[in-house]
């Protein structure tokens, strides 16, 4: 939902040059080249224009190729439209072969151009953490909880971040000794780990940057032919890269001038990914003749709420100051309603709602409601689907998260890497082929004592010592069936390969067997078939490399299968989940995270309290300045009208709690914030109001 300011092409009819049509301040960010840049950009204050004009003037004025410059972003909706931007401003011809993607997909391609280097081979298969979790399973053979998995796995992925090796990482853990237990079992783990992602030909997902730089620390040919080929590197959202992505744009970029990078230290929300947002401040210590361009004129936002979300973010500490202002006038003043509880507070929002629905002449969409954690907003989608208002809920399962599609992944992912461990697992039993547990666990013996895969060892005539005859029988026959389907697979479509391997194993039966009811089972199959026709319109689309400035970007020939399963394991969320509605007319349900990068006219931020915001955790960690940027990043989601809310007691596991207002309350300044609820309320909100608790009162008598 990127409104800000109006696209436009360079010249089209009477409209004035491309240049004319910037601030002083994008100005200066397109056309300075001749020195390392960073743009400051505040919230709204239109980056990726100014990114998508860098790239038409490097081109246009300073004669770059496309191929010779590469963008680099987080997510895969923010590279998509960069890329659909720089295309509808540059010709066909002038945007050929231009990199525009996400970090983890440009290590990817450089994983797969550099195969020699990185010590992998064709076909590499990429883990997703659910693939990791189990591969630490299988290593440790522990019963652990879900929770003790995912804190090894997270130490591992933080060693990975910091770019330190095994030793390194055990040296760490040791010198923490009591204080850190897991950090140890971590540290012991993690060569082990490194050893089984070798045997499985895969990476994770932290691979995709650190292995990368690893090649290009340690060679220096390497380093200084992908220096020569990138003339230009730009790089968004910089707050939120972690040490190895830094260290990756500093080899990527050399000694040369060619480095644009845009980011907004007020909106760094992600340390507990990893993310520095000190790498700003590093950059003046690496780059010496690094220029700084602030954007401080916001597109977005009326100047009450601008000025509200300044005087907040003003108690942080900050290396480079700035001030959001707009041209789009002062607007309304900031409400503040103090709530009794929880269900009174959601009433109340519910009722606002109503109110300015009609007030505004507004639609559904323009709403959002904007909360730190995910349960809060249980009492709200309650009340909302009593009132018959269409809501949309951020944070759903996945389409790629679905069982049946994870299967099918799962036997394209063994089709492209049969030292696919994971992938082998998950298929071999499905459907049925009477492999059990106790011969898959002889079967991981004997690959363990081979080091080899176990697609590789259910070929081994030594089996015969780990079991009986029939086991090896049945082994062996899925063996050559994934044999033959490998073999079909170098000759037909992907998207033909999946319908015939669905209808060979008679995959519809299987769900019919193993889904709660028929109807359920006729569901799952229309997924399948979804699945099947999005694998097809991918085989028919042009080579990743296209997208990336690979050489064969003039290649219009479709997508292998070990592309698609690659770009599969890339996609984030909200690019998976391709069974979305519409959601135009409906309010926005979703946490202040997940709502970073978008805009609604009318917000209603809700659970303005100590402990949840700023959140309990963080006040334990002493990260009070991260939860103060968070807050920062609700305000200036708001276009037009900002409503904040808060509770006076809330139920915390079974127990009511006395609450008290956020003190980032007391940082908001006052001549900008209205408290309706200090002087009478008019007829129309205590009618609003009143239904609303009405119907939090039936659901609650229903229930």
């Amino acid at each position: 939902m990127t409104r800000g300011v109006v696209y436009a092409p360079a010249s089209r009819g009477s409209d004035p040059p491309v240049s004319e049509q910037l601030n002083p301040q994008q100005h200066a960010a397109v056309s300075t080249t001749d020195r390392p840049l960073l743009v400051l950009a505040g919230a709204g204050s239109g980056k990726t224009r100014v990114i998508t004009e860098k790239i038409a003037h490097l081109v246009e004025k300073r004669g770059l190729g496309a191929r010779q410059i590469v963008a680099i972003t987080f997510t895969n909706k923010a590279a998509r439209e960069m890329r659909e931007r720089v295309q509808g401003r540059l010709s066909r011809e002038q945007s050929r072969g231009l990199g525009v993607s996400t970090f983890h997909t440009f290590g990817l391609q450089f994983l797969r151009r550099e195969l020699a280097a990185t010590g992998l081979r064709p076909g590499f298969s990429i883990l997703d953490p659910g693939d990791c979790r189990q591969l630490l399973r299988e290593i440790t053979h522990r019963d652990d909880t879900a929770a003790e998995v995912d804190d090894l796995i997270g130490h591992i992925s933080r060693w990975k971040n910091d770019l330190l090796t095994p030793d390194e990482a055990l040296a760490e853990a040791s010198q923490a000794g009591d204080e850190a237990p897991g950090a140890l079992l971590a540290a012991n783990l993690y060569p082990r780990y490194e050893q089984a992602l070798r045997a499985y030909n895969a990476v994770d997902f932290d691979d995709l940057i650190k292995r990368p730089v690893d090649c290009l620390r340690a060679d220096a040919d390497l380093r200084n032919r992908w220096q020569d080929r990138i003339r230009h590197l730009l790089v968004d959202e910089y707050q939120d890269t972690n040490s190895a992505q830094y260290q990756l744009v500093r080899l990527l970029v050399g000694v040369s001038d060619g480095l644009t990078v845009v980011g907004d230290d007020d909106q760094s929300i992600y340390a507990w990914r990893g993310a520095r947002p000190e790498n700003l401040a590093r950059l003046q210590q690496d780059f010496p003749r690094l220029e700084v361009v602030k954007l401080e004129q916001n597109y977005r936002s009326t100047n009450r709420i601008l000025a509200t979300a300044n005087a907040l973010i003003a108690n942080n500490p900050h290396v480079f100051e700035k001030r959001l202002w707009s041209a789009l006038g002062e607007g309304e003043k900031v409400e503040v309603i103090d709530c009794a509880d929880s269900d009174a507070e959601a009433a109340r929002v519910v009722s606002e709602l109503m109110r300015r629905r009609f007030r505004l002449n507004a639609g559904w969409g323009d709403f959002a409601i904007l909360y730190r954690s995910n349960h809060q907003s249980r009492v709200f989608e309650k009340l909302l689907r009593e009132q018959g208002i269409p809501y949309r809920l951020s944070g759903g399962q996945s389409f790629f998260e679905k069982a049946e599609i994870k299967d099918l992944v799962a036997y394209l992912r063994l089709l492209a890497n049969p030292d696919d461990n994971t992938a082998f697992l998950r298929v071999v039993n499905v459907p049925r082929r009477e492999i059990g547990p106790a011969t898959l666990e002889k079967l991981g013996q004997y690959a363990n004592q081979r080091g080899v895969s176990l697609l590789q060892a259910a070929r081994g005539a030594g089996l015969a010592e780990y079991m009986d005859e029939r086991a090896r029988a049945r082994l062996e026959r899925f063996v050559d069936w994934v044999d033959g389907f490998r073999a079909r697979a170098a000759e037909e479509a992907p998207d033909a390969l999946l319908r015939a391997l669905v209808e060979d194993i008679d995959y519809e039966s299987w769900l019919l067997d193993n889904s709660a009811n028929p109807r359920a089972a006729t569901r799952r199959m229309e997924q399948v078939r979804e699945f099947i026709d999005w694998v097809a319109r991918l085989a028919g689309s042009r080579a990743p490399e296209a997208e990336y400035g690979d050489e064969t970007a003039d290649d219009e020939s479709g997508m292998e299968l070990a592309d698609i399963v690659n770009r599969i394991s890339l996609m984030d969320i909200l690019d998976r989940n391709r069974d979305a509605q519409d959601d135009t007319e409906a309010v926005q349900l979703l946490t202040l995270h997940t709502a970073k990068g978008l805009e609604f006219p009318h917000v209603c931020l809700v659970g303005f309290e100590e402990e949840l915001l700023p959140h309990r955790v963080s006040l334990e960690d002493d990260a009070i300045e991260e939860e103060r940027r968070l807050a920062y990043v609700g305000l200036t989601r708001a276009q037009q009208t900002l409503l904040i809310t808060y509770a006076r007691s809330r139920k915390r596991y079974g127990e009511t709690l006395d609450c008290e207002p956020s003190r980032f309350l007391d940082e908001l300044p006052e001549e900008h914030l209205d408290w309706p609820d200090a002087k009478p309320p008019d007829p129309e909100t205590q009618q609003l109001t009143a239904r609303a608790h009405l119907a939090g009162l039936k659901a609650m008598l229903e229930k």
